[in-house]
């Protein structure tokens, strides 16, 4: 059915035609079995009259007066026509009617035993029957006899009638209570369009109550329900996002308008010019890797960040990132620790973008003298890594939003020798996620883990291919 058609009309026009289907079926079972009763009652009343044309042949001294008896007895027996062979001599014959040459075939063929057929003005049904005589000499008699069904013929003509009137009008009345049940049937859901119409960006927070619709119906209100949840979540993360994207682009940008306006005021010294080019250039860069980061994290939002597959030592990719690290930590006066082995499949530069996220971020927030360890757990279901680095404690309300975009968990902690967006974990989450794997934090009495799990390719599947 076309899909313009509303619901209710589909409904209506799916419960007409299952009553109609119903209607005639039940009409043509009715018909049938009402001819059934005739054709057996017309079978029962031609063995009678082959019985009484057989005793009156027994009583007839004559071919003169089996005619005689036998017109007497069609006489009073109106509809009744009989015909008397005696292999292809007729014997008798009931005057101005005509049997079918084939007439002993036709009840051969016949449902019941009964042959019926028709002319231009009646209708019959009659039986053939072979007599036996007495004499084994002589040949065997054929009886026909056959009755007018012209009543049974009206009688069945004004029933067909009058059921497929009734059929025609049950039908529209059956299409009309469809309708009617149909139109109150969905008034719930013309009430939850009604509620959906009026929620709207500034209006996430408004529900459909699922206890005032029938459990059908609660079902789609609380699943709507739930995704008005999720996006009201989204909208409010996006709106967060949008605001703070705006605040760490304005610092870079307006640095760079008020540094060139100033310089700008008056001449300066090629030196000068070559210094403030250089520290423009550094914001450009921070600018650079801003927009960068967040084209990534779009990436990811949307599945286009597909891991390449290869199978990666994480001990060695973590030793080559305490080589790197190894200055920093030194001036940090912080000692990195690495400790257990195990395998990840999966990109290689995108995990050490994600450990390499994890330890600069662990240097950053560690006291000096302290101790950052990176430990790696694998088995066959997987590989986990934790970093684990001494320093304040992060409130456990904040934990779950250390992931979200430019969010961090102190505003004071902004380093000025820190070029942070805060997207560093937002992007080592986006890269674990990729690999199907997961990140969790904790921080309890001065020590924080960050704990990425890699499930092994056996349970999850080969991970998508790239070329990139």
């Amino acid at each position: 059915m076309n899909s313009r058609y509303s619901l209710t009309t589909r409904l209506t026009a799916f419960f007409t035609l299952a009553s109609a289907f119903v209607l005639v079926g039940l009409g043509s079972l009715v018909a049938i079995s009402i001819d059934r009763h005739f054709v057996e009652l017309d079978r029962d009343a031609l063995r009678d009259k082959i019985h009484l044309t057989r005793e009156v042949m027994g009583k007839a001294t004559s071919p003169q007066d089996l005619k005689t008896r036998l017109d007497d007895v069609l006489h009073s027996h109106e509809g009744l026509f009989v015909n008397v062979l005696r292999g292809q001599e007729s014997l008798y014959s009931t005057p101005d009617f005509q049997f079918p040459g084939n007439m002993v075939e036709l009840t051969l063929r016949a449902r019941l035993g009964v042959a019926s057929w028709q002319t231009q003005k009646h209708a019959y049904r009659g039986m053939a029957q072979s007599v036996s005589m007495p004499d084994a000499s002589e040949m065997p008699l054929q009886i026909w006899v056959a009755l007018d069904i012209a009543h049974h013929k009206h009688f069945m003509y004004s029933l067909i009638q009058a059921l497929v009137a009734y059929v025609a009008l049950a039908t529209l009345v059956a299409g009309a209570l469809g309708w009617w049940a149909a139109k109150n049937g969905l008034a719930p859901l013309r009430t939850m369009r009604t509620r959906a119409m009026a929620i709207t960006a500034q209006r996430l927070d408004e529900r459909i109550p699922s206890h005032a619709f029938p459990i059908e119906m609660a079902d789609l209100a609380t699943t709507l329900n739930e995704m008005l949840r999720r996006l009201k979540e989204e909208f409010d993360r996006l709106s967060e996002f949008s605001s703070d994207l705006a605040h760490e682009l304005r610092t870079p940008i307006n640095n760079l308008m008020t540094q060139t306006q100033v310089t700008l005021s008056q001449a300066r010294t090629t030196a000068e010019y070559q210094d403030i080019l250089a520290s423009n250039a550094e914001e450009y860069q921070r600018l650079a890797r801003m927009v960068a980061d967040m084209l990534f994290l779009a990436k990811a939002d949307h599945g286009l960040i597909l891991p390449s597959t290869e199978r990666i030592a994480v001990h060695d990719e973590a030793s080559a990132l305490f080589e790197f690290y190894e200055a920093l930590a030194e001036e940090k006066q912080v000692h990195l620790r690495l400790s257990g082995e195990g395998d990840v499949c999966g990109d290689r530069l995108m995990l050490r973008r994600a450990l390499s996220n994890l330890l600069s971020n662990a240097i950053r927030y560690t006291p000096p003298g302290e101790q950052i360890a990176v430990e790696i757990q694998g088995d066959v279901h997987g590989t986990t890594v934790n970093v684990i680095n001494q320093g304040p404690s992060i409130d456990a309300q904040l934990l779950p939003r250390l992931f979200d975009r430019f969010f961090r968990a102190d505003k004071s902690r902004k380093q000025l020798d820190s070029d942070g967006a805060g997207l560093g974990l937002s992007i080592t989450q986006a890269i674990v996620h990729a690999h199907r794997g997961r990140i969790s934090v904790s921080s309890i009495s001065g020590t924080t883990c960050f704990s990425m799990y890699f499930p092994s390719t056996k349970i999850v599947g080969k991970l998508p291919t790239t070329d990139a």
